[in-house]
């Protein structure tokens, strides 16, 4: 059972950036597909961004541009640096991954896959963006 552990979420006025980490609890990024999701009050949740095996990356278009999902195998962290945070973007954000054994073809990613795609989801960190 992997867990996953986010961090970095505050509190921080609009404009400002913010650089969330999701540590793994074994080795899972150099085989695992991996997102960020989030969810704000009263409404669903929703992908931010997906991130390959091979690193390559999607977005949502509400945040391309703006921010920027990578990862470091070796240290088994996750990274959504956040540039340019508007109020909107106040939510809990999440990790999310799960184990890929379909060598060769990439990770499904984009705003169509399911939450329900992913086995492993860490508990959340809050961001919160002020006007």
């Amino acid at each position: 059972q992997v867990q996953l552990v986010e961090s970095g979420g505050d509190s921080v006025e609009a404009g400002g950036s913010l650089n969330l980490s999701c540590v793994a609890s074994a080795q899972t990024y150099s085989t695992y597909c991996m997102a960020w999701f989030r969810q704000a009050p009263g409404k669903e949740r929703e992908g931010v961004g997906w991130i390959d095996i091979d690193g390559s990356t999607t977005y949502a278009d509400s945040v391309k541009g703006r921010f920027t999902i990578s990862k470091n195998n070796a240290k088994n962290t996750l990274y959504l640096q956040m540039n340019s945070l508007k109020p909107e973007d106040t939510a809990m954000y999440y990790c999310a991954g799960t184990v890929w054994f379909r060598a060769g073809c990439p990770c499904p990613g984009g705003p169509s896959v399911s939450g329900s795609f992913y086995d492993y989801w860490g508990q959340g960190t809050q961001v919160t963006v002020s006007s």
